[in-house]
């Protein structure tokens, strides 16, 4: 197939069909004969080596194949959509900076790295976007984030053409309630064994590093809550569920928001966090004021 031979029409009649379930009711909807449409249904399978629908009754309906070219079909109409919007109104039209963060990452970091990009002169919509770090990067390559906060680079064997951008590491630090600090603060760490914790998921970089942590001491702690979403985490915290850590960059910040107290540094632990990007080289004047401020909120000395 030569790909110059595919057009808007093609995509366009194939995307109304598969939408309205038959041709008939295509036609009434395009205002155009069956004929035509049928037509240029077989052009475009024809070109495309593959049958796109298969016939259900008096329906038709899509194939696999023909399922994953309208996913494509309606992702092309829309960016041409957003480009026309763009274009046409390209001096009101705020821009938008999309980021995906990845669950695990700290809200508390999330925010301070964000705020930033709505302190630009150019008027800024940032949109944010939560989930695993497979959802989102499904989202960098259909171009729905511009990037990706997380904990961790992506893995060399992922095929996903992407950056990794370090953008600076924390110490990790442990916090509780004011009734269980004051009973753990005095032995820290050795004290921990039996404590209640409330622990990342072991599949997360956090939760494996904090549990290594522990049996390099052989300090078994007693795990009451497990789970991917940080804040939730914080939340439990707060209500003197158990012992839960967060970086110790915003130490003061998270005493301060949640009413607990500091017990004490997991000495030897480093929590890094990567900006992932299509691009090797930050252009995005939004995507720039977060790595920037991240390089200043994330030392080596923190």
């Amino acid at each position: 197939m030569k790909i110059h031979n595919l057009n808007f029409r093609h995509l366009r009649y194939f995307m109304v069909v598969a939408q309205e379930g038959s041709i008939a009711r295509a036609s009434d909807r395009l205002n155009l004969t069956p004929q035509t449409i049928s037509g240029q249904l077989k052009t475009l399978e024809d070109m495309l080596d593959i049958e796109l629908f298969e016939r259900s009754g008096r329906r038709l309906e899509l194939t696999d194949a023909g399922r994953q070219a309208l996913e494509y079909a309606e992702e092309i109409f829309s960016l041409g959509e957003a480009m026309q919007l763009q274009l046409h109104h390209a001096d009101t039209v705020q821009r938008t900076c999309a980021v995906g963060i990845a669950d695990v990452v700290p809200k508390s970091i999330a925010y301070r790295l964000l705020a930033p990009a709505l302190e630009l002169d150019e008027p800024l919509r940032l949109e944010c976007r939560e989930g695993s770090m497979e959802a989102l990067l499904g989202e960098l390559i259909a171009n729905r984030v511009d990037l990706i906060l997380a904990d961790r680079p992506i893995d060399a064997g992922t095929h996903v053409r992407a950056y990794n951008h370090l953008l600076g590491e924390t110490g990790i630090s442990m916090f509780a309630s004011p009734s269980l600090a004051s009973r753990y603060r005095k032995d820290f760490p050795g004290g921990l064994d039996g404590a209640p914790l409330l622990l990342p998921t072991d599949d997360t970089v956090a939760g494996a590093n904090i549990m290594k942590w522990f049996r390099a001491r052989q300090i078994t702690p007693l795990v009451q809550v497990e789970c991917v979403d940080s804040a939730l985490i914080d939340t439990f915290g707060q209500a003197g569920i158990g012992l839960f850590c967060g970086p110790s960059v915003l130490e003061a910040e998270l005493q301060r928001q949640h009413g607990v107290e500091l017990i004490g540094r997991l000495e030897g632990i480093r929590e890094r966090y990567y900006a992932i990007s299509l691009e090797r080289q930050i252009r995005h004047p939004g995507v720039q004021a977060i790595t920037h401020r991240a390089r200043e909120l994330l030392s080596v000395d923190s």
